[in-house]
């Protein structure tokens, strides 16, 4: 991902106040977020930074703490549409952000969302979305206004890596 030195000022001072200036972020450095504190979904968003797939680093399970490479791995997936790019870039973008939330859900990495893991669709008769699934049940809706990270307090990255 390209992003401009200022941003990765920015965000190496956002990770060393999340981090209290430690080299890693553990799961408890999120307790002092309070935009997240009353969050209903919380444990979710949570999760989500320490997820392997969202790191990137394996098909499942979670990481104990993550560096600043991470924490720049997970921002990515909160980075605007950049109007530069085409099409096929938009799609790739918004394709990763919507993978992204379907991992948050899918908790136990089995590529399907199971009635128990998604509580919001309490009417579904199947066992369970796949990503193809949840792909369909979001398109048309605007993810890239819907996804981002208040908590954060800056700019968010431009540019998919």
């Amino acid at each position: 991902m390209r992003v401009s030195s200022d941003q990765i000022e920015q965000l190496h001072r956002r990770f060393k106040q999340l981090s209290g200036d430690q080299p890693t972020i553990r799961k408890e450095n999120f307790n002092s977020v309070p935009d997240l504190e009353l969050n209903p979904i919380r444990a979710k968003i949570v999760r989500a930074f320490f997820d392997n797939r969202n790191l990137r680093k394996g098909p499942s399970g979670l990481a104990e703490e993550i560096s600043f490479e991470d924490f720049l791995t997970i921002m990515s997936y909160f980075r605007p549409i950049d109007i530069s790019m085409d099409e096929e870039q938009v799609e790739q973008c918004r394709k990763e952000k919507l993978r992204f939330l379907f991992h948050m859900y899918d908790s136990d990495s089995d590529g399907r969302i199971t009635l128990e893991e998604y509580r919001n669709e309490p009417d579904q008769v199947y066992e369970g979305i796949t990503f193809e699934d949840f792909l369909k049940i979001w398109q048309g809706i605007d993810i890239e206004t819907k996804m981002h990270v208040r908590f954060l307090n800056m700019e968010t990255i431009a540019f998919c890596h």
